[in-house]
């Protein structure tokens, strides 16, 4: 008796059991098709919205490419108008430049342009007398002035020539037209109308541009007219291109005879092309000259 109760039990507990079983993996399985259609309308919503997401990124993109081109397009608008700037701060400053130095400095003066009697450069500076030849039998021995902004080229010029063995001295620098027209009237009463082969009337002299100078040596002193005859002359040839002189009156010019003691400053960029080029100052045409102006004392 107490054995049938047992597997009755036992059988209604079994019974029990698979029922329940059943009744949970049915639970299950609805849970599961719940969570299947969850994870489906998820994944609809994930698709959507990252479709969504990759519009809105593309619009971002779209607007970000937009707005970078549109910086690079006012970047380079802001260059070309720094640059437009620049290029018209720089013409204002070569005009500028351009009203603040004397276009007379590179004129053409022997024979072919008439300098004002009342012009004189604009500042003075003395030549040091160390540099100076003084002829005894002058009395006049008053200081020997060239342009203030030539001066140290010229200086520089006599420096390194005498660092290198050459004693290079100024016997004639600046004279103005009166000076000029009394040196003239010498030279005429002395060589008559053969004073013009070698001398400038007052108002064609390139001393009264006061960038002019006349070069002897130590050893030469008075007798200057010799110095193409020297180590001296050649060390010129060879080197005062480097400091804005030329030789204005070489062998052949159809100005002037030889004046080998003549020289001018024309500014480094024109003397050294004028080197370069084997050509001498009145060769070059005037509008070609005038280039050189702005940069004159640079």
């Amino acid at each position: 008796m107490g054995t049938r109760i047992s597997i009755a039990t036992l059988t209604g507990a079994l019974v029990f059991s698979w029922g329940y079983g059943w009744f949970a993996v049915s639970q299950l399985k609805h849970i599961w098709r719940e969570n299947r259609k969850l994870i489906q309308i998820m994944e609809v919503d994930f698709a959507r919205t990252q479709t969504l997401l990759n519009e809105e990124i593309g619009g971002l993109t779209f607007e970000r490419d937009t707005l970078q081109e549109a910086l690079l397009n006012e970047q380079d608008k802001n260059e070309r108008l720094s640059q437009r700037n620049e290029d018209l701060t720089g013409r204002v400053d070569v005009l500028t430049k351009l009203t603040e130095i004397d276009e007379e400095l590179l004129q053409k003066y022997s024979n072919v342009y008439f300098l004002n009697e009342n012009y004189m450069p604009e500042k003075f500076a003395a030549i040091p007398e160390n540099y100076v030849h003084r002829d005894s039998q002058k009395e006049d021995q008053s200081p020997l002035e060239v342009h203030a902004e030539v001066l140290p080229f010229l200086q520089n010029l006599l420096r390194i020539a005498e660092d290198g063995g050459i004693s290079l001295r100024i016997f004639s620098a600046f004279r103005s037209f009166e000076e000029q027209l009394e040196l003239k009237s010498k030279y005429t009463v002395f060589y008559g109308s053969g004073a013009n082969t070698f001398s400038a009337d007052q108002g064609y002299s390139e001393h009264q541009l006061g960038t002019t100078v006349d070069f002897t040596t130590t050893a030469l002193r008075n007798d200057f007219e010799r110095i193409n005859k020297t180590e001296a002359y050649q060390w010129l040839l060879d080197n005062a291109h480097r400091f804005g002189f030329t030789l204005s009156y070489p062998e052949g010019n159809a100005y002037y005879v030889f004046e080998p003691w003549h020289w001018r400053f024309v500014g480094v960029g024109l003397a050294t092309k004028l080197y370069n080029e084997n050509m001498y100052f009145y060769e070059m045409g005037q509008r070609e000259i005038n280039e050189y102006l702005i940069s004159i004392f640079d």
